[in-house]
């Protein structure tokens, strides 16, 4: 099995290009890393690409800095350059996107604290209660 699932931000604004008659977007993924250590990177980058219906939607509605939830797989390519060595890259064949915050939130930014969420305690088990002696009129008891 061969998929991924990756939450980031744009590293820049989505690429379009037409190829065969099909839509093609490229986009670059920043996604941070767990554990941090000392003199290591941060974050890791993924070279996205998404085709079709998709990709007409990630150019025209994604930008940098958005953050992105996407599924997909991993695809490996290989060439020999001009000076004979092989070189290797891996890519992202997207076959989901989707915004992974709200608009609101990602114009205010990341250092801005976000709208406290609903408790599932607040929101009750979400069953009504029923007055004492009205059973005789509920078909299901």
């Amino acid at each position: 099995m061969n998929k991924i699932i990756l939450m980031g931000r744009l590293t820049r604004d989505p690429e379009m290009r037409s190829g065969n008659g099909t839509q093609v977007c490229r986009y670059t993924l920043a996604v941070d890393r767990r554990f941090k250590r000392d003199g290591e990177p941060d974050a890791d980058f993924f070279n996205c690409t998404v085709f079709g219906k998709s990709a007409e939607f990630a150019e025209k509605y994604f930008r940098q800095g958005t953050k992105l939830l996407i599924t997909g797989r991993i695809q490996s390519d290989n060439y020999t350059n001009k000076d004979g060595q092989k070189v290797y890259s891996w890519q992202v064949l997207v076959d989901e996107q989707e915004f992974a915050e709200s608009k609101n939130a990602a114009a205010a930014g990341s250092s801005a604290p976000s709208q406290p969420r609903p408790n599932a305690a607040d929101a009750g088990s979400g069953f009504v209660d029923i007055a004492d002696g009205i059973e005789e009129d509920l078909p299901f008891i």
